[in-house]
């Protein structure tokens, strides 16, 4: 029996039910790019919340 397929809306949160589906995107792709120029840097954990003004 073949599986059935949905095609997504390009927003998994939104797919998923989620409450704000929206926001919660815009987070996670703040929260990707915050990472990606964290690992560029070569930054510790420690580092990064200094830079970014966070204990």
């Amino acid at each position: 029996m073949p599986e059935k397929v949905k095609v997504g809306s390009g927003n998994v949160f939104k797919d998923l039910g989620y409450s704000n589906p929206d926001e919660r995107l815009a987070k996670a792709g703040l929260a990707r790019q915050i990472n990606v120029v964290i690992k560029k840097r070569k930054l510790t954990q420690a580092k990064a919340a200094e830079v970014i003004g966070i204990p």
